[in-house]
């Protein structure tokens, strides 16, 4: 069985197709500038030279053509008929109280994804838009939708309720929603497998640090919190957005400035977090190299960030009542050793210690706790894709 695993940005196409007999990723690639001059296709067969192909790209329908085509190439190809493929999974953000699982598309799918545009603006137009491409280039292959917000959806009233009115809720859905809830559920589940733990009896924090960032505390399997709320901005300092802070600073800020809303939160999503604090790079790499030159807001912005994740990885423990297991994951998550190392220091209270030797590793599944720490820590990279390629297969 293969899987076609599809992506889709407004302007951009992610693609992997995985063999589900063995896992293997035979091909992934991406579509760039998607209704933008200078469109651009980049695939990458397993054992295959890369293939590089500029052509105008309109719409995401012409964008699927083209993964299709470049599938099926002569030379770069890794099928020989689009009918290999059994099913399209698709990435989709936000599902709102609708949906706690992944499912295979029909109207009322689509209906769904539609009415959470005003929850998703970035997201859910463009999800939609690649799954009704799919369907128009590949009439009768099932398409099935996997929610970032799918696995969060276990999470208690307790945890997700807002402590505004209550008519707003009703009304509008108003609530803690949470994101990279595949990465969450990906991982948690391979944390209890690696830890041996027992899959009934676990309380694992998973640490998803990238240039977005979100933990969760997941009980038996199940979440029962996370960071992120009714949308991404929520939570821990990224690498553009703020993460919490008190909601009359936007009030503030747009007084002050003479801005709207709109404008405000435009700054608190693309303007702020390590880059706002820094005022150099949203990305880690480049702020800890001025931090270790002696930068003092690339400073002040790595450690506020690494206090936010402790902060959380507390809170959570003190939620579930004790923690066997944290994780981290994700691009700085999986690679960056002085931040893991960070994070941890704040985390004796737990009795948890950390092995120097094996903190060292990047992007490599690893327990990276000492022998006599009393919580076990590990690094596991994140596999959104395969994740995403496994719930399709199991509801097909």
């Amino acid at each position: 069985m293969k899987i076609l695993v599809i992506n889709c940005g407004s302007s951009s196409l992610k693609y992997q197709l995985i063999d589900m007999e063995n896992e293997n990723v035979l091909a992934k690639g991406l579509c760039e500038r998607i209704g933008i001059e200078g469109s651009k296709l980049t695939h990458k067969p397993a054992g295959k030279d890369v293939l590089e192909k500029a052509e105008a790209m309109p719409d995401h329908q012409v964008a699927v053509k083209l993964v299709l085509d470049a599938l099926q190439d002569a030379t770069y190809g890794v099928i020989s008929n689009v009918n290999e493929i059994s099913a399209i999974g698709h990435r989709v953000l936000h599902a709102g109280k609708y949906y706690s699982d992944s499912i295979i598309v029909n109207e009322d799918v689509k209906r769904v994804i539609r009415e959470c545009f005003d929850l998703g603006p970035l997201h859910n137009p463009a999800n939609l838009i690649g799954i009704e491409a799919c369907e128009a280039a590949m009439p009768g292959i099932p398409n099935v939708a996997v929610f970032d917000t799918a696995f969060h959806q276990t999470m208690p009233e307790k945890a997700y309720m807002y402590a505004i009115p209550y008519e707003y809720y009703e009304k509008y859905s108003i609530r803690r929603y949470g994101f990279h809830g595949t990465s969450h559920r990906f991982v948690s589940k391979r944390t209890i497998e690696v830890a041996k733990l027992d899959p009934n009896n676990s309380k694992v924090i998973v640490c998803h640090l990238g240039n977005g960032g979100s933990i969760s505390a997941v009980v038996n399997g199940k979440c029962v919190d996370t960071s992120m709320g009714l949308t991404p901005l929520e939570g821990l300092i990224m690498g553009t957005r703020s993460g919490d802070l008190d909601p009359a600073v936007v009030q503030y800020i747009a007084n002050k400035e003479g801005k709207d809303v709109n404008e405000v939160i435009n700054i608190l999503n693309k303007k702020s977090g390590i880059l706002g604090i820094s005022g150099i790079s949203s990305d880690f790499r480049d702020v800890q190299k001025a931090q270790k030159e002696g930068n003092h807001r690339a400073n002040v912005a790595i450690d506020a960030f690494v206090y936010r994740v402790a902060k959380y990885i507390g809170a959570y423990a003190a939620a579930m009542n004790g923690v066997d297991a944290i994780t981290f994951t994700a691009g700085v998550g999986e690679n960056d050793a002085a931040i893991r190392k960070e994070v941890c220091s704040y985390l004796g209270y737990l009795g948890v210690t950390v092995n120097e030797e094996a903190n060292k590793i990047r992007g490599e599944e690893v327990e990276i706790s000492a022998a006599d720490s009393k919580v076990k820590v590990f690094a596991i990279p994140t596999n959104e894709e395969l994740a995403i390629a496994r719930e399709t297969r199991d509801l097909i």
